[in-house]
């Protein structure tokens, strides 16, 4: 599994991540000072957003689970990927991509998320 691979994992664990104080430590791990999330649901400027935005789509969805959807795309520090939200082991409810660039060290500095499927 590639370092950006498995950063990506990482991500999406810190999304599944419900006990408050381990997300923050997680974003704080992964993500910049200053970080920006974009989705069509909202923008999420610095680590403390980018934690509330977090933790309301858990609100919104409880009992799912993020999980990565193939293989990470990547190439200097650029990446994107595919992402499903459904409950574990089960068939997805809301699928998408995100493209997300890196700070020197590797750590996300800005996601930009698009939704391909939505529950009706």
């Amino acid at each position: 599994m590639s370092d950006v691979q498995q950063r990506v994992e990482r991500y999406l664990a810190a999304w599944n991540e419900t006990d408050p104080a381990a997300r923050r430590a997680a974003i704080d791990a992964l993500w910049t000072e200053n970080p920006v999330y974009v989705d069509p649901l909202g923008v999420a400027e610095g680590r403390d957003a980018i934690d509330a935005f977090i933790a309301a789509a858990q609100g919104q969805f409880p009992g799912l689970v993020f999980r990565a959807a193939g293989v990470v795309d990547a190439h200097h520090d650029v990446a994107r990927f595919t992402w499903e939200l459904g409950p574990e082991g089960g068939e997805a409810l809301v699928v998408g991509f995100d493209v997300a660039t890196f700070d020197d060290a590797g750590r996300f500095d800005r996601v930009t998320g698009f939704l391909d499927k939505v529950p009706v």
